[in-house]
């Protein structure tokens, strides 16, 4: 009787709502391909992958294929509805057929895309949905190599969307069908156009109005045209007086509703989006509604271990708790976008934004990022103008990215990231476009922004030279609206290597104090360094790479497993965290110490702190912001180091064998001597090496979900039970740029 009364309130609330969408998540039957039967497939939810473990283990990490089955009931009231399956992200390659007819395929794993099923389906009946996934290795889709994994399934939600004849398009590029795009920005005024895309079976014209309404609900423009029905876009121009600005501080969200009405069919679609304005400059950074702005970003990879890439709301919520706790105030999505929920929470708290094209070239020898293959340059075409789609709304998303590292090696990419480009100011001209860049040439004189990729001192050289690099930066290239992106692998459970001590296989031992020491170092020579306008920390989370011997890419500031901080969490929330005060002694996992001397580093950004030994004050020097040492200490067995600073207070144990010394003052000139005899030596060029490729398991358990929305019923059938089967813009271009200062062949490079 439940479920009759139930089937009946969803066939009234569809009888006076236009549009309805039904999530479809759960009892979907997976079986990989090589199994050559459905008969003993598994009954999973989604977001699924077939590569749950991040972790190196004994179950190979799989590029293969793989097919997802379930049944739709569709309900004979629908005749005359339109009907559409939105998936939200399927690694890499997915084909739909339905009732055994095939529908169409899309090529990119992190973006959406729309089938129209409206004439495959039975009315009245139950069809069969199968969706053929493959992350296999392929040479025509975005990336076509990187360092983190490509897990494979149907990675996030699936909707069943269901409209009128005549509609908001769910078709265009996978977006919601109503981009708005701002012109001019002010706290007086806010000018802006909504494109709205529409479809349409029987009309020839239908009524279109557009209603903006600020924070607090209350209308603050209003319009309505007659649209013509031609397959074109309908553009609305309006204007917002006096608007509640987006910023940081102040993430206001205005409220759009779009309705479409004609003599036969209705729809409604809401979208939240926000104003602001961005300007970036050599001389002013990076200015967000004319106010400077000190960019502090991290790099967020899509993967958990026990989830692989079907990471849910709550994985994002606690990965975004992780942001706020750090103090960063931008992220950006590597090798793709992440799913909406996480940019929601972006909008939302204010947060900014960078979203990549995974246009990627991994440090390894034999990877290709890109040749001149015509359906891959159109596979990388088409996922941009999808990036783009679907999130030009959000106004924490700041910038577009094109590509990560390219090598100029073999066939010039240049020509084609011209036209990435072109598209992307064709699509939207209010948000810059950026490119993280390793290599000299003009491939960084065709984007707004550059990043500078150099990771002197991991990559090449020693972290004091980073202090020549900029000065080559200011002097030379000072046109140049740069940003830095660095980062150091740390293995948390390797310990005792001193932190400048290089073995020779590097690949095995990345020591946790090695990691820490570099962002030590980055931290004081880019200390009050106004030439670069932002920068971001590669990565926030260690992440998934099976061609690691380890299994794990160890760069993160957190481990994968998100249980431990490693020390140079602690240093950027003490220079990053304004409202929470941070007081912590590193070192602590290396708790038994061997050698004369050793250093005891506490971060504090509540004031110099005051360390004892065992209740002896040490005499404290400040290194950078934030960073305090005592050199020269010597431990006599287990001894105590506390810490206090302000009403903070921080303790461990050290282990060691000797008394305490007064530590030496440090002689600037004698460092930077020596960082300018090592960058003048020439240094012989260190490339990307093969890494072996170790194995990721491949966890078949399905993952449970929670939540009413996701067991929603679709009208005029019982809900199932589960089954028991298992560049920078520059006036004159320049052939040589601040990377060619460690460039391939670690040459000097000099300002024309």
């Amino acid at each position: 009787m439940k479920k009759l009364l139930l089937i009946f309130l969803l066939i009234a609330a569809w009888s006076v709502q236009a549009r309805e969408v039904y999530p479809l998540c759960d009892d979907w039957l997976f079986s990989f391909r090589y199994e050559n039967s459905s008969d003993n497939a598994r009954c999973v939810t989604l977001p699924h992958t077939w590569n749950l473990d991040a972790l190196a283990g004994t179950i190979p990490y799989l590029r293969t294929t793989a097919d997802y089955q379930r049944k739709l009931y569709v309900p004979q009231t629908w005749t005359g509805k339109r009907l559409f399956l939105k998936f939200y992200g399927v690694e890499s390659v997915a084909h739909l057929f339905v009732n055994g007819t095939y529908v169409g395929e899309h090529r990119g794993g992190t973006t959406a895309f729309v089938f129209e099923i409206t004439d495959r389906v039975k009315y009245g009946s139950e069809n069969l949905l199968r969706v053929a996934v493959s992350n296999a290795i392929t040479g025509d889709v975005l990336p076509l190599s990187s360092i983190h994994n490509i897990y494979g399934g149907i990675s996030r939600e699936v909707e069943l969307i269901v409209t009128d004849s005549t509609a908001v398009s769910p078709l265009y590029l996978g977006s919601s069908g109503v981009l708005i795009h701002p012109r001019a920005v002010s706290t007086e005024r806010a000018e802006a156009e909504a494109e709205i895309h529409l479809i349409s079976k029987g009309d020839n014209f239908c009524r279109v109005t557009l209603e903006a309404f600020d924070p607090d609900g209350i209308q603050a423009a209003a319009k309505t045209i007659k649209a013509k029905l031609d397959g074109k876009p309908v553009v609305i121009p309006f204007t917002v007086e006096n608007p509640r600005l987006w910023d940081l501080d102040h993430p206001n969200l205005y409220r759009m509703r779009v309705s479409v009405e004609s003599d036969t069919s209705r729809d409604e679609i809401e979208i939240a989006t926000g104003f602001r304005n961005i300007r970036v400059t050599p001389e002013e950074g990076f200015r967000l509604n004319d106010s400077l702005v000190r960019v502090h970003g991290v790099t967020l990879y899509y993967d958990r271990p026990g989830t692989g890439s079907a990471m849910e709301a709550e994985d994002y919520a606690e990965d975004f708790a992780f942001i706020r706790e750090l103090g960063a105030n931008a992220l950006r999505s590597p090798a793709g976008p992440h799913a909406p929920c996480l940019y929601d929470l972006c909008d939302r708290t204010g947060v900014l934004v960078w979203i990549d094209l995974p246009l990627i070239r991994a440090p390894f020898l034999s990877d290709v990022s890109y040749y001149p293959n015509p359906q891959l340059e159109a596979n990388g075409r088409q996922q941009l103008r999808e990036i783009i789609a679907q999130h030009i709304n959000r106004p924490s998303v700041v910038i577009w990215g094109l590509f990560d590292c390219l090598w100029q090696r073999g066939e010039n990419p240049v020509p084609y990231v011209r036209t990435l480009n072109e598209l992307a100011k064709k699509m939207d001209r209010s948000r810059p476009t950026a490119a993280t860049s390793n290599q000299d040439g003009e491939l960084n004189q065709i984007t707004d922004l550059i990043v500078w990729a150099q990771n002197i001192g991991w990559d090449k050289g020693r972290t004091e030279d980073l202090e020549i690099w900029l000065g080559q930066l200011r002097s030379g290239w000072n046109q140049l609206r740069s940003g830095i992106c660095y980062g150091e692998a740390g293995q948390i459970e390797q310990q005792g290597d001193p932190a400048r001590r290089r073995r020779s296989n590097s690949l095995l031992w990345q020591p946790e104090g090695r990691q820490t020491r570099f962002h030590e170092d980055y931290t004081k020579y880019l200390a009050q360094d106004t030439l670069l306008w932002g920068t971001w920390i590669n990565t926030l989370f260690d992440y998934g790479s099976a061609r690691r011997p380890q299994g794990v890419e160890a760069t993160g500031l957190v481990t994968l497993d998100r249980r431990r901080r490693k020390d140079a969490f602690h240093l950027y929330k003490a220079l990053w965290n304004n409202t929470e005060p941070t007081l912590h002694i590193t070192g602590r996992r290396e708790d038994e110490r061997n050698g004369d001397l050793q250093t005891v580093t506490v971060y504090s950004s509540a004031g110099e702190p005051v360390v004892t030994l065992s209740g002896d004050t040490l005499a404290v020097e400040q290194y950078a912001p934030c960073i305090y040492r005592c050199d020269s200490v010597r431990l006599n067995g287990r001894m105590k180091i506390e810490a206090k600073a302000g009403d903070l207070y921080d303790e461990t144990f050290l282990t060691g064998n000797c008394a305490l010394v007064a530590p030496p003052r440090r002689d600037p000139q004698q460092t930077a001597g020596s960082a300018h005899s090592v960058f003048e030596a020439a240094l012989p060029s260190v490339r990307g090496r093969n890494r072996p490729e170790n194995r990721i398991p491949a966890d078949r358990k399905a993952r449970t979900r929670s939540g009413s929305d996701r067991n929603r019923a679709i009208p005029g059938k019982p809900t199932p039970t589960k089954s028991n089967a298992g560049a920078a813009t520059a006036s004159n271009s320049r052939a040589a740029h601040p990377a060619s200062a460690y460039g391939d062949g670690w040459h000097a490079a000099r300002a024309p």
